[in-house]
């Protein structure tokens, strides 16, 4: 195991803490690959831009083998599956494992094992949230861990990342809206999400009953829109592009290009109309935890001051957008947007205000949480 990757990084507390392992209980790590029979014979480790899989190999895998004196696994596995080419879509069939014997994923190995970790390219967690609550096993999804994440976001307390998740979801929770407010090219553009005053729901990392998954690094409330409109300026992290959604009835129905390549806008303009689940806000989402940024979303979206709406698959979040909904099953993806200044600087975030009994109050001002959320997320 490399040490680089173990500074200030603790395997063990975090699986204890996350999922309070029982004698006996089994682990599976799961990795995408272009070719999973790669994973015989570790030739995908001669592969630098595979630094996710890398670290599921060699801080994961082997580090639970090597942990075996203080976790009380009876079995370690890894194996690979084809990338599934977007965010959160249906999982391959087929897997394989380290010694290159293709396997059925649910009938073969899921079946066999009580705790799995996704370190992958694309988020799994929308598909085997699905699987995982039809079958009872429990996980965390960790795609595009990167160096900075082992250090910060995934060495940190998760006992006390979720009392802290907690408490800020219990300030908000039973809200009417949330309203934010965007200024690019020198333009204001505001954007209503009707939460209807239902219960916020919480990722905090905890996953220690059968049948959830959790997204880690983890620390942020969400909610699924009952309602949406308005206009946001959505910025493409293809080329940098910067386009304007127009929002009505919860989906995205227009987009104007503001400034970048007008292709891209056509291309994005095309899918939302062609397929209209793909343009359903299906989440907004709040930052709770004090971290430095990764350059990965998964942590980045967990950073106080940062906010995310998705468009899509809902279904792992308690809302109704299932992948049979889409026209085409490869546009059932979970598209996470995050709003952050070092993702987004050219769009400024003059406010985010939340509705609740009778009252307005802002959440964030310039990326910078306010008084009162550093007050309840304390």
């Amino acid at each position: 195991m490399q040490t680089s990757l173990m500074s200030s990084f603790d395997l063990v507390r975090l699986m204890q803490v996350v999922f309070h392992p029982k004698r006996g209980e089994k682990v599976g790590v799961f990795i995408d690959l272009d070719d999973p029979r790669d994973l015989r014979g570790l030739k995908f480790l001669d592969r630098p831009a595979l630094n996710t899989q890398r670290i599921a190999y060699e801080v994961f895998y082997r580090g639970l083998l090597e942990s075996k004196d203080e976790l009380p696994f009876s079995k370690v596995a890894m194996y690979a599956y084809e990338p599934t080419g977007g965010s959160n879509l249906d999982l391959p069939d087929w897997v394989v494992d380290e010694g290159g014997k293709r396997l059925r994923l649910i009938e073969d190995v899921l079946g066999g094992l009580n705790i799995v970790l996704y370190l992958s390219t694309y988020s799994a967690t929308a598909p085997i949230t699905a699987i995982a609550k039809r079958m009872g096993f429990r996980g965390a999804t960790m795609h595009g861990c990167n160096e900075k994440i082992l250090e910060t976001g995934l060495s940190r307390n998760y006992d006390e990342v979720s009392a802290k998740a907690e408490r800020f979801r219990q300030a908000l929770t039973r809200c009417d809206d949330v309203v934010i407010e965007f200024e690019t090219l020198g333009k204001r553009y505001r954007l209503q999400l009707d939460l209807g005053k239902q219960e916020a729901q919480k990722s905090h990392g905890i996953c220690r009953t059968p049948g959830e998954i959790a997204n880690l690094p983890a620390g942020e409330i969400y909610w699924v829109p009952t309602g949406a409109s308005g206009q946001f300026p959505l910025k493409f992290k293809e080329d940098g592009t910067i386009a304007l959604m127009d929002v009505a009835g919860c989906r995205i129905r227009n987009a104007t290009l503001l400034q970048g390549n007008s292709k891209t806008v056509e291309a994005a303009l095309a899918k939302y109309q062609g397929d209209p689940a793909t343009g359903e806000l299906g989440e907004l989402g709040l930052g709770t935890q004090d971290l430095p940024f990764a350059g990965a979303d998964i942590q980045d979206e967990k950073i106080l001051g940062t906010f995310h709406v998705a468009t899509g698959r809902s279904d792992h979040l308690g809302g109704s957008l299932t992948p049979d909904k889409f026209r085409s099953k490869k546009n059932a993806t979970h598209e996470d947007i995050l709003f952050a200044p070092h993702k987004t600087p050219e769009i400024k975030v003059p406010g985010v205000w939340m509705h609740k009994d009778g009252r307005e109050t802002l959440l964030i001002q310039d990326y910078r949480p306010t008084e009162f959320v550093n007050r309840v997320a304390l």
